[in-house]
């Protein structure tokens, strides 16, 4: 009795700890199991890549305005299910000289996903992409940056590259509330080669939207320059 009981009691530890690993390698921006993740280019020059998750929305088209009027290119990752429903403001995206990145189909968390589906929900997504028009390389950032071991494994099938972030500062509430907060924060936060996410696709994210003139200009006082991610990782390539 006393050593079924410490046999079961070790197998909970086990799984215990396998679970603790797992949920921490599904968060990791900077470690999976397969193929190339990358969450910030380690280089001395100060340069960063300014990212938008979700969309595209009725949003778009403001956000854009922005970035045209501060001449900043972006990497925006959009859904396949929103570039469906919005086609129009994915093309905008393209024309204006933007990248497009995959953020899946259905924004669905790609952890412990069959293959299958996970070959579905990135290659819509990657089709509807190239119908609005763009011709570049298509990076893959994951959904609420979740991944275990299936999507990983797809990607390095397929040559595909993890484009994750360091600086995120919606994850905090008490920074979202201010566009100000969020301005501060990046610049407190910001590093050679950073990646900043900025969620803008929604009206909740109104103050996201507000912060990203302030943010690059703040930035660019402390002589950083913007490029896209395929830049960036062109700069990895070139060091």
């Amino acid at each position: 009795m006393i050593k079924t009981i410490k046999v079961t009691l070790l197998c909970i530890f086990v799984f215990a700890v396998i679970f603790v690993i797992a949920w921490q390698v599904s968060k990791s921006r900077t470690f999976q199991f397969f193929g190339v993740i990358t969450s910030r280019l380690e280089t001395d020059s100060k340069i960063v890549a300014l990212t938008f998750d979700d969309g595209p929305t009725k949003n778009t088209i403001a956000v854009l305005d922005i970035l045209k009027k501060i001449g900043v290119r972006a990497t925006f990752f959009v859904t396949g299910a929103e570039l469906e429903r919005n086609p129009e403001e994915g093309m905008m995206i393209v024309q204006a000289g933007h990248e497009l990145g995959n953020h899946s189909y259905s924004h669905t968390r790609m952890v412990l996903k069959s293959q299958s589906f996970i070959k579905k929900e990135i290659e819509e997504t990657d089709s509807l992409i190239k119908e609005a028009g763009y011709k570049g390389d298509i990076y893959f950032r994951p959904p609420f940056g979740k991944k275990l071991v299936g999507l990983p494994y797809y990607l390095k099938k397929n040559n595909r590259i993890s484009v994750m972030w360091d600086i995120e500062p919606e994850s905090d509430p008490e920074i979202s509330d201010a566009p100000n907060k969020i301005v501060d924060y990046v610049a407190e936060k910001v590093k050679p080669g950073s990646i900043i996410l900025l969620h803008v696709m929604y009206d909740s994210r109104a103050n996201s939207v507000k912060s990203i003139e302030g943010v690059v200009n703040s930035l660019r006082s402390m002589g950083y320059k913007f490029v896209t991610v395929s830049e960036l990782l062109k700069e990895e390539k070139d060091i």
